[in-house]
């Protein structure tokens, strides 16, 4: 009787390289997702408060501004004139509303990032990493770019598919990474400090809004304040205000310089914008001098990609923004 065919023995066979083994590409893993240890909590808290001080301070000023013009100006000074009052009270407050909401927006919208489909997943990193050769990574991606089905025109300096090692993802067209939201921004304009947020594709209305509203704002209060600054020295000091003159004079001087300030500043980014926008170039391709790749859209059309159809809602911050797609001429469909 023959032996059973589960006695037989196995034959293996060890081909090895007689110049030793070849060295692995050791392959960049994903972020790990979890929650940061008990030793960085503090330092993650500390910076996320440090980022927030603009905002704070922006806060703090608005805070001052409406007591400065509101109370000690509109409801004490303009007692005998109660027609002139009430418009300006009016005026203002549609205008600090339109402000607050915008700035709300602009704060707590994101901006945009890449979509969950044009990330790599970690057999994906693994691959590129195990390139051997720069020609090899570039066909690498470029197959991977194909695979997920990204549609990309824009290539990198090395003339390969944009690929962000951060976030570990394709990047789209015309989106940047940011290293202070440390994420890719679709349609990155510039990140703004003084808003804690990106300037990108899904908030950029709101941007604009923002700027327009609190330069409307600053005039009003620049050309109310001098007015009233006017009539104070023509007039009696006592009688123009409840505090005394010198005190009147610091009062109404610091909110002229504000209002200034804010007036100039916040009108030459609005026309920054607007003028970004009408020519299809955001901020940070303008400064380094991108090549336009893409296929830039009419300036009406470019317009409609950020505010929608032509209608009041284009000055309204309480509207909702039409979700990205190709019908609004947008960089991707998702």
């Amino acid at each position: 009787m023959g032996p059973h065919k589960g006695d037989l023995p196995t034959l293996s066979t060890v081909i090895t390289n007689p110049e030793g083994p070849r060295p692995q590409a050791t392959p960049v893993l994903p972020p790990d997702p979890g929650k940061p240890s008990l030793l960085r909590r503090p330092c993650m808290y500390l910076t996320r408060f440090v980022k927030s001080l603009p905002v704070i301070f922006i806060s703090l000023i608005v805070g001052w501004s409406y007591y400065a013009y509101v109370v000690a100006v509109v409801l004490t000074a303009m007692v005998d004139n109660v027609v002139e009052q009430v418009v300006c009270a009016v005026v203002f407050h549609c205008l600090a509303i339109m402000f607050v909401w915008s700035y709300y927006m602009v704060v707590f919208t994101p901006p945009g990032s890449v979509p969950q489909s044009w990330r790599l997943t970690k057999e994906d990193v693994e691959r590129l990493a195990q390139a051997q050769s720069e020609e090899e990574w570039k066909n690498t991606l470029a197959s991977l770019a194909t695979q997920l089905a990204c549609t990309v025109k824009q290539r990198s300096v090395q003339n390969a598919v944009r690929y962000c090692e951060k976030c570990l993802c394709i990047k789209p067209d015309r989106s940047h990474h940011c290293s202070v939201c440390e994420d890719c921004t679709l349609k990155m304009d510039h990140h703004c400090p003084w808003v804690n947020n990106c300037v990108g594709e899904q908030n950029q209305k709101f941007f604009v809004l923002f700027t327009f509203y609190i330069g409307l704002i600053s005039w009003h209060s620049l050309f109310l304040g001098i007015n009233h600054f006017i009539s104070c020295i023509h007039g009696d000091w006592k009688t123009c205000t409840v505090y005394s003159p010198p005190a009147t004079v610091v009062l109404i001087l610091f909110l002229l310089f504000e209002g200034l300030l804010f007036a100039l500043f916040t009108s030459i980014m609005f026309g920054t914008q607007v003028s970004a926008i009408w020519y299809d170039e955001t901020g940070i391709e303008a400064l380094k001098k991108e090549e336009a790749r893409w296929v830039k859209k009419s300036k009406w059309k470019s317009m409609q990609a950020v505010f929608g159809r032509f209608s009041l809602s284009w000055f309204s911050p309480f509207s909702k923004l039409s979700p990205p797609g190709k019908q609004h001429g947008y960089l991707i469909s998702v």
